[in-house]
């Protein structure tokens, strides 16, 4: 891949003017700068985008506005003033998507009707993420990860057993609607290249953590059982889950018949295979408590990391439990090269995680530093054709701020 291709990215030229905060919007428009794609993040004059204000801190910097806000530009603007307004409109009808998620009807009262915008630009894609869903009694009311995690299920399995269930450790119904919704964008303007039509494409949290439910929810739907939590062990399959062993617990994932007899030949005891209790997955995870115990008797013999290696070679997936030094640590991860050092607006250094993809074989670079609030606020102005005059006298108003400190990066 030439250097130009790579820098480009897909979505090169393609302008996305995003209005979201917190995680799930900024998750999904970060994955589209990866991608070349031109975000322009508007943010409100007072404090920016709540995470701003979230820990972890370094120094004045939230890490947590610094993960999810890669590649950005950053305008700050009043929303509810009629100046503030029309640049809001202005932009949205420049850009080819619009992000939000915004409780449904905000959008309107900043003067971003969607059926207005849609009318002027008819091309225009509007992307929105919500917390329940456009309609229904709860399509007004606020949404946030561990509420989606708890109503669609996902806590109800994840946890000790049914009186320890647990939230997972990130949020992650934040991070599935982010990827969700830039799934959509994506569609959408894959659709509008063929036919020149925008469209209106949204997820809500609740939505995107019923459609992660996979097996589990659908062995509700189907049998009317109603699945509990199995600890660390997989909730189908056995032996397959975190087990014990000299030192540290590892996970095996024993997925076939094939791997379970080379498991049993390995560990010292290639009888155990053939046992009535355990000849088949059926059998395995109907006796998994007393498998694991004879498992980890035999496991006991080694230290967890020799286990691993010898598992490793005989082609059985198998891992150890890191905690995140640990994580950056490793060799394979080390081997990945995402973690990627980039200058801050202050000049400050952030070793930053890339996306997670790659294109014709390389990571997607890191195009600009997160943001400083107002950072970009002179630049998207004057893309919008506004002279110097009028930029001062919006920022003598009050309508917009720039940043302290300025950025160099291009928009």
């Amino acid at each position: 891949m030439t250097e130009s291709t790579a820098t480009a990215g897909p979505l090169a030229g393609i302008i996305i003017l995003d209005l979201s905060r917190a995680l799930a919007g900024p998750f999904a428009t970060a994955l589209l700068t990866d991608m070349g794609a031109a975000v322009i993040k508007v943010e409100s004059i007072k404090g920016g985008d709540s995470t701003r204000s979230w820990p972890p801190f370094e120094n004045e910097h939230s890490l947590y506005f610094d993960s999810t806000n890669r590649g950005k530009s950053s305008l700050a603007l009043d929303f509810y003033s009629p100046e503030g307004q029309r640049v809001l409109r202005q932009l949205a009808l420049q850009a080819d998507v619009l992000v939000e998620n915004f409780r449904p009807g905000v959008l309107s009262d900043i003067g971003l009707d969607p059926a207005a915008l849609r009318a002027d630009k008819p091309e225009l894609i509007i992307a929105s993420v919500s917390g329940f869903g456009t309609s229904g009694p709860l399509s007004q009311a606020a949404g946030l990860d561990q509420v989606a995690q708890g109503m669609s299920g996902l806590m109800s399995i994840t946890g000790a057993d049914s009186e320890n269930v647990y939230r997972v450790g990130v949020p992650v119904i934040d991070m599935y609607a982010g990827v969700f919704i830039a799934f959509g964008i994506a569609s959408a303007l894959a659709g509008k290249e063929r036919n020149g039509n925008g469209m209106e494409v949204s997820t809500s949290l609740l939505e995107s953590a019923l459609a992660i439910s996979s097996f589990q929810g659908q062995r509700y739907l189907s049998t009317g059982e109603v699945p509990v939590p199995q600890g660390n062990n997989h909730p189908v399959l056995s032996p397959y889950g975190v087990f014990k062993t000299a030192d540290i617990p590892v996970i095996i994932a024993v997925g076939n018949d094939k791997q379970w007899r080379q498991l049993c030949t390995l560990v010292g005891d290639p009888a155990l295979a053939d046992e009535r209790e355990y000849l088949t997955g059926r059998d395995r995870t109907a006796h998994r408590d007393a498998l694991t115990a004879r498992l980890e008797k035999l496991l006991a013999s080694r230290p967890g990391n020799e286990w691993v290696q010898m598992f490793r070679a005989a082609k059985i997936p198998t891992g150890p439990i890191y905690n995140y030094r640990e994580v950056f640590d490793d060799p394979q991860v080390q081997a990945l090269d995402m973690v990627k050092n980039v200058t801050r607006h202050d000049g400050s250094h952030l070793p930053l995680l890339r996306g997670p993809l790659a294109i014709n074989g390389e990571g997607t670079p890191i195009r600009k530093p997160p943001p400083a609030l107002g950072g970009d606020t002179r630049r998207v102005l004057e893309s919008l054709g506004l002279n110097e005059e009028q930029i001062t006298g919006l920022l003598e108003a009050g309508v917009v701020r720039e940043a302290l400190v300025p950025q160099e990066a291009p928009l």
